[in-house]
């Protein structure tokens, strides 16, 4: 993965329940389905948006360039507990048509319909108030942990953010 200072290969201290969901090497829908609560998709929007600031080189675009991104909600019994951000280089004919997928889990193809799919390692962040994945979640707290992985499919490179939300403490154990 690109290196930001803000971004770290190892997660934040978390209570272990909350750990395990942040640091959850495998497909998170799966590790949110089996707590055996009602798990769901709320798409909130998608299409060509303004990249962040620590995202362009991660996708290999010039800071000024836009980029296509998929804003999701996960929840668990209607409970927000995730709010996720993926990115991809506008147009892209690899992942745009991956992206295009409603209310369907990502993680269902990222985890098991790709074998040629390349991960990097997951990075943490604490977000503040000031970052704009911590503004998009509209959560309420004083700070929020977050992770962001990169794919590549077919030399196009793919980022999933995911912000773990203040509920998703009352379905860890």
């Amino acid at each position: 993965m690109i290196e930001d200072s803000h971004w770290l290969p190892q997660p934040p201290a978390l209570p272990p329940a909350l750990l395990g969901f942040v640091t959850e090497p495998g497909s998170l829908t799966e590790r949110l389905l089996a707590t055996g609560h009602r798990f769901a998709v709320q798409p909130l929007s998608q299409g060509s948006t303004p990249a962040h600031a620590d995202e362009p080189a991660l996708l290999g675009i010039a800071p000024d360039q836009p980029l296509y991104a998929r804003h999701v909600l996960l929840t668990l019994d209607e409970v927000p507990v995730v709010y996720a951000r993926s990115i991809a280089r506008l147009g892209c004919p690899v992942w745009q048509p991956i992206l295009d997928r409603g209310s369907r889990s990502l993680g269902f193809t990222l985890f098991g319909g790709l074998p040629q799919l390349q991960r990097a390692a997951l990075h943490y962040r604490q977000l503040d108030s000031s970052h704009p994945l911590y503004q998009a979640s509209a959560a309420q707290a004083d700070s929020l942990s977050a992770r962001r992985c990169r794919f590549v499919l077919d030399d196009a490179p793919m980022v999933v953010c995911e912000v773990f939300l203040p509920a998703l403490k009352d379905f860890a154990r």
